[in-house]
């Protein structure tokens, strides 16, 4: 029998509810479905006869509410169908059929969550409405309207952006809030501001940025590491946008002289994202960048961080350790905070308390305390810390140790029996253990709690669509200090540029890593105050990988390129 306990797929959970369908038979098709056959549970059912199609559709539409039509008897019009963009109704599995002012019909042969409802009423911003249709017709009408179109949402952006420009009302004021608002609020500007944080997501962008200059506006996307542009509507937009944005961030529109922060919760595919938002007053305007924060979008399994076996072994079995300090280094953006709560899921469990003070929390985990450190009302690290103290914690998660106060609470609670996860901002490992020094932390007290540090960096991997092998010369070789004897035949890989990257001939990113255990040789090296070199010659003495090392078998396994590992180490 299936299993109870375990929510049952909406589609079957409706057709045993209307008697279609016993358990019997429901364990029969989730076995099936198991099968590397690629067939859907509705293609199980209809090919195996359980249900037939007319019968389904006409069971899904009373459940929701909604009529079931024929679209092979219907005559659509092609820019109601086009009105939602290529991805959307990819993605949603719909087709739009009639709409107006106000709202928008949609075709789907799918049961609709009713958050899926809400986010397609965010993208289109309109009212949504549902009628059932053949899942073969409705896959068929999406390939005859959109064919192999990929672009929809930037042409969109694009012929928004232009419809606006021609549009004297939204040129506002931006020194009348009224003026700001009442443009703000405008449908083809509300319609753009969704988009652009759409398009975003679903390109996995880490940051969006709306930058406002004398003569022009500008709107990247970070994906990657690296910032794209899209097409931007005329400068003189830039404020009713702007002003869209704060709205939703819950930040004051009026007030443009003082750097503001928000945030703003949005659903995309079905699953929650939160975007951090800054503000920025500049010469021409507000700057304004959009951190997005896509739980989804991230493993959090420290399998899949991509740690080397050797390494891998080696931090599984000190986060065991009942006390210390473990620090991960590396820039902004280099997936430092990722790293730590893949860790933090590797050792939650009933019997742990652990506890997190994180300036945002960036992860919500189940088990875990989280604290955000809020400035504004003195919830600082140093305060919150050692609130931690007197809570009965195992285990504690510091977002970032960035002073004195702060290293020396991680030290106490370290020294009292606890186990401390923290990052700080050094080019590596070597050097997170003197920054603690600098910080004027005594070297003995660093010898003796700190455990282990972890350096990464984040390389662009290569696109899969376009990677092509290539023979390095002995130039090549040289700069990554590597012989022709040591590579064998193995060659060496590139991207030569394609749609799927954007031309960039890279999709995608993986982590290197350096791993530094403070053993007795390195405690000694520490005590004496030696310098960062001589802790770092010691530690590859000791076994050690360097980034610069890890990023060259990065290579060697045709993840990235040449250029990538000298960029970043």
């Amino acid at each position: 029998m299936s299993d109870i306990n375990k929510p049952l797929d909406p589609l079957l959970d409706l057709l045993v509810q209307n008697g279609v369908l016993d358990d019997g038979q429901v364990d029969t098709i989730l076995e099936e479905s198991k099968n590397p056959t690629g067939k859907t549970l509705r293609q199980i059912l209809i090919d195996g006869e359980y249900v037939m199609e007319d019968d389904l559709l006409g069971m899904m539409a009373a459940y929701q509410g909604c009529d079931v039509i024929d679209l092979s008897e219907l005559t659509l019009d092609t820019d109601t169908v086009q009105s939602i963009p290529t991805s959307v109704a990819r993605m949603y599995n719909v087709l739009a059929v009639a709409a107006d002012d106000t709202s928008v019909t949609l075709a789907t042969s799918d049961l609709i969550d009713p958050r899926v409802s809400d986010e397609l009423s965010f993208v289109l911003t309109k009212e949504v409405r549902f009628v059932m249709a053949r899942e073969a017709d409705v896959h068929g009408r999406i390939a005859q309207y959109y064919g192999d179109d990929t672009d929809s949402v930037a042409d969109m952006l694009k012929s928004l952006g232009s419809g606006m420009d021609q549009d004297d009302t939204l040129k506002s004021d931006p020194n009348d809030v009224a003026s700001l608002e009442g443009a703000a609020n405008n449908n083809a500007v509300i319609k753009f501001v969704n988009l652009i944080l759409y398009q975003g997501v679903v390109d996995r962008a880490a940051d969006i940025h709306i930058e406002p200059f004398e003569k022009d506006f500008q709107i990247r996307y970070r994906v990657d590491g690296a910032l794209y542009a899209m097409k931007a509507p005329d400068v003189s937009m830039a404020p009713a946008i702007i002003s869209r944005i704060k709205i939703m961030a819950g930040l004051n529109i009026a007030e443009r002289r003082v750097p503001q922060d928000g945030r703003i919760a949005i659903n995309v595919a079905g699953r929650p994202v939160d975007l951090r938002v800054s503000c920025l007053p500049t010469a021409h305007g507000e700057s304004v960048v959009m951190r997005i924060l896509d739980q989804s979008a991230t493993s959090l399994d420290l399998e899949n961080v991509g740690l080397a076996e050797d390494v891998y072994e080696q931090i599984t079995m000190d986060i065991e350790k009942p006390n210390g300090i473990i620090v991960v280094t590396g820039p902004t953006g280099s997936g430092k905070t990722t790293t730590l709560y893949s860790v933090l899921r590797r050792i939650n469990n009933i019997d742990t308390k652990i506890l997190t003070a994180e300036e945002p929390v960036e992860y919500d985990v189940d088990g875990i305390v989280q604290v955000p450190i809020n400035h504004d009302v003195g919830n600082t690290f140093p305060k919150v810390l050692r609130a931690f103290l007197r809570q009965d914690p195992d285990i504690m998660l510091i977002g970032e140790i960035r002073d004195l106060e702060t290293a020396e609470v991680a030290i106490q609670a370290a020294l009292t029996g606890h186990l401390v996860f923290s990052t700080l901002h050094t080019n590596d490992a070597a050097g997170a253990v003197m920054r603690f020094v600098d910080m004027n932390v005594p070297p003995y007290m660093v010898a003796s709690t700190l455990e282990a540090v972890l350096g990464q960096r984040l390389l662009r991997t290569c696109c899969k669509e376009c990677k092509q092998p290539y023979e390095p010369d002995d130039e090549t070789l040289d700069r990554i200090s590597l012989t022709r004897d040591q590579i064998g035949t193995r060659p060496f890989y590139f991207g030569k540029g394609c749609k799927t990257c954007n031309g960039t001939g890279y999709k995608g990113r993986k982590a290197i890593f350096e791993y530094l255990r403070i053993s007795n040789p390195i405690r000694e090296l520490i005590n004496r105050r030696s310098p960062t070199l001589i802790i770092r010659e010691k530690a590859r003495e000791l076994g050690m990988r360097t980034m610069r090392e890890d990023g060259v078998r990065a290579i060697l396994d045709g993840y990235t390129t040449v250029d990538e590992v000298l960029r970043y180490t």
